[in-house]
């Protein structure tokens, strides 16, 4: 990973270490539109939930830091996703209202 790709992962990694759970509680995945992604098609709570998004400049980088934190880290998700216009990692605590 590059050294902007590590400084994200590294935000998100503490991010979801300071709100607890395991990394098994939680979602990583990427988006084009991170906000609609969160609070439309996952149902994460806007002004309650636990979620962090950022922008890694390109699909590429976002695929890596997922891949990453489904595959090395253990949270919940899945690779494959998104197009070329995906460029944002999001995260966040699954709840009862969230899907997943």
């Amino acid at each position: 990973m590059t050294t902007t790709t590590d400084t994200i992962a590294s935000e998100i990694k503490n991010y979801i270490n300071s709100n607890g759970g395991p990394y098994s509680a939680w979602y990583v995945g990427i988006a084009s539109n991170p906000t609609e992604r969160l609070f439309t098609d996952h149902n994460a709570n806007k002004d309650y939930g636990q979620w962090i998004y950022r922008d890694a400049g390109s699909s590429s980088e976002a695929r890596k830091i997922e891949d990453y934190f489904i595959n090395t880290i253990g949270t919940d998700g899945g690779t494959g996703g998104g197009d070329y216009s995906t460029r944002y990692v999001y995260a966040y605590k699954k709840t009862t209202i969230t899907n997943p």
